[in-house]
């Protein structure tokens, strides 16, 4: 079967401290390389939010390009959903 590219956006809750968004970070990667080819990894650190989430006002970015079967962003974004910790995220399939 062939691998798709895909992007993901990652916006962590910074209110748990530091510990827990470096256990996010690590999770989520984790999983990615499990299941595709995980590539560049770009972390936008902590940024004011546009608008409140969840009453937290900053929260810490990434950006995460990996290659995966078409089936696994529907699981990834399940585990995202389940996650305390993630205030928001977007997975956007990439043009050839």
């Amino acid at each position: 079967m062939a691998l798709r590219n895909y992007e993901i956006v990652l916006v962590f809750s910074t209110a748990n401290g530091e510990e827990n968004v470096e256990r996010l970070k690590g999770k989520f990667t984790d999983l990615i390389s499990k299941n595709g080819t995980l590539g560049e990894v770009e972390e936008w650190g902590k940024r004011r939010l546009a608008y409140p989430i969840n009453y937290e006002n900053e929260g810490y970015y990434m950006v995460v390009n990996f290659a995966c079967e078409e089936s696994f962003p529907a699981e990834l974004d399940r585990v995202i959903n389940i996650t305390d910790g993630v205030l928001r995220s977007l997975i956007v399939a990439k043009g050839e």
